[in-house]
């Protein structure tokens, strides 16, 4: 079963090499966090603070080029949890499909604020369980 996540907080350290998100349930109180690297972190900060770089970077790539083929994100969807790395997927509606494709949870989420409004977050049961 998946459940409804939303972004709930980014840390962003100048002295670590980690950097931390966390992730809410939205209708509920569950919540973990997540390390991610420093470029991903200013990449979803960013775009929560509204501030557009005047050329694209690697999220605004993404997007731009699931569009350019004909697609249409979906959603993201943490989706495994193994040896204290975490799997996602971007689920894309293209062609009367639904494709997944593999990504970081940091790239995922980094595309999912990208949008306006933001793709919904998702993260199986099973993840919640292991790391609560």
């Amino acid at each position: 079963m998946l459940v409804p996540m939303e972004l709930a907080r980014i840390i962003i350290s100048e002295v670590n090499d980690q950097q931390v998100i966390y992730l809410r349930e939205v209708d509920g109180e569950r919540m973990f966090p997540i390390l991610i690297g420093l470029f991903e972190a200013t990449s979803i900060d960013r775009r929560i603070k509204k501030e557009y770089p005047q050329r694209p970077l690697t999220h605004d790539l993404l997007k731009a080029t699931i569009e350019a083929l004909g697609g249409e994100a979906q959603c993201v969807v943490i989706s495994d949890l193994r040896e204290h790395t975490y799997f996602a997927k971007i689920r894309v509606q293209y062609a009367g499909d639904e494709v997944e494709i593999d990504s970081r949870p940091s790239d995922a989420i980094a595309l999912a604020v990208h949008y306006d409004p933001h793709l919904p977050i998702y993260v199986d049961s099973e993840v919640l369980e292991q790391v609560l």
